[in-house]
Formats: structure tokens, sequence, C-alpha cells
């Protein structure tokens, strides 16, 4: 077999014995990396210490990944002013912590009728946040409510336009 050292230095082509002896005097185990390699490729390592450093890796990895939230954001038809800028300003604050947005706008009993006062609500707010986000999913009727999903508009920029293009040219 091909063994390689602690340290991954090459040792060159041994028998199982001569590994087995060379792991004992090391106090170190003999592990097989490639069986199906000819001949069978085998390190001497400490197998918990290198499972001990495996796990360490993927906690560090798993505590650096970001979990991407969807908050939605209720409106309806006729939503003041003052009321409009709170829920932007809160908009604008999930985005920044990188989160998607879910934009609805319900309608109640008349208002349906009116859904051109609904669709003007989210263009105006497409508009004011038109530098910070990319339109997932463009307005949508759906039962009494327009739905309309946006995402911060950051790293995969370029990605993601293309994909919100063709969602727009498809709708």
């Amino acid at each position: 077999m091909r063994l390689s050292g602690p340290n991954n230095e090459p040792i060159g082509v041994v028998s199982l014995m001569e590994a087995l002896r060379m792991a004992g005097e090391l106090d170190v185990d003999l592990v097989e990396i490639a069986a199906t390699a000819n001949p069978p490729v085998c390190r001497l390592m400490d197998y918990g210490k290198f499972k001990y450093q495996e796990q360490k890796k993927a906690a560090e990895a798993k505590a650096k990944q970001t979990v991407i939230e969807i908050k939605e954001v209720k409106f309806r038809p006729g939503t003041d002013d003052g009321d409009y800028n709170i829920k932007l300003r809160n908009i604008r604050r999930f985005l920044a912590d990188g989160d998607k947005c879910k934009i609805t706008l319900r309608f109640r009993g008349r208002e349906i009728t009116h859904q051109d006062l609904g669709l003007a609500l989210l263009n105006r707010l497409r508009d004011d946040l038109a530098d910070t986000i990319l339109v997932e999913q463009f307005p949508k009727l759906e039962g009494r409510q327009m739905i309309m999903m946006i995402a911060p508009a950051r790293k995969k920029a370029g990605k993601a336009a293309s994909e919100a293009t063709g969602a727009e040219q498809a709708g």
C-alpha cells in the first residue's frame, strides 16, 4: 500500500504489516484514504483529532451562513402617508438585514373594484425603494389580495436581475 506520514509527507509503498508497525510506533491510526487506487492509499494520522477538526470546521461554516427570512408587510388601498412611511421604514430595515419582503395589499368589501389604487400603491413603494431592491415577483392578484415579493439588491445583483427580467417578460 502507498503510505503518507502524519504530516502528509509521502513515505512510499510498504506492506500492511510494516504500515501497522509504523502506526503503533508513532501512536497514531492507519486510515485508508483511497481503497480503489492501485496500490491502496493509506495515511498515518490521529483519527480522533482529525474528526474533531472536521467537526469544528463544519460548526464554523454553519455559524457563518446567514438565514434569509421572508418578512410580510400588509397594506390596504387606503393606507395614509404616515402609516405608509412607517411601513416603508420597516421594509428598509428588513432589507438592510438581508431579509426578503412579501408586500401584501388586502382588498376588503368593494375595494376590489379599485385594483388600480392598489397597483398604484405598490408601484409607489417600488419607486421609493428602487435603488435598494430587486423585485422577485411583480404585483399579482391572488383572490382578494395583491402580492409583490422584493429582495435586497446586493451581491448577486447580476444573476438575480437577469432572473427578474425573465420573470417580468413571462408575467
